[in-house]
């Protein structure tokens, strides 16, 4: 991934509308995976519309931070 917040961005904003699995650190020992589609980004955060079947919540979002700092993995399909 990129090392810089404005290359994670840029690199996201080609993706858009692309599939991607999110892989997140929740806490000690405990990840989860959610499935679904970069719909948006914004200066400051990325919108994924998660797959219904899976999920509860519809859309989440996160900032370009998380990328940064590996709290969350992006895997483009």
């Amino acid at each position: 991934m990129p090392t810089t917040l404005v290359k994670i961005k840029s690199k996201l904003d080609n993706c858009i509308g692309a599939g991607l699995t999110v892989t997140s650190h929740v806490g000690r020992k405990k990840v989860t995976k959610r499935h679904g589609i970069l719909r948006e980004t914004f200066p400051a955060v990325f919108i994924v519309e998660l797959s219904h079947e899976e999920n509860a919540v519809e859309r989440v979002s996160y900032s370009y931070t998380d990328v940064l700092t590996n709290n969350i993995i992006l895997d483009f399909d």
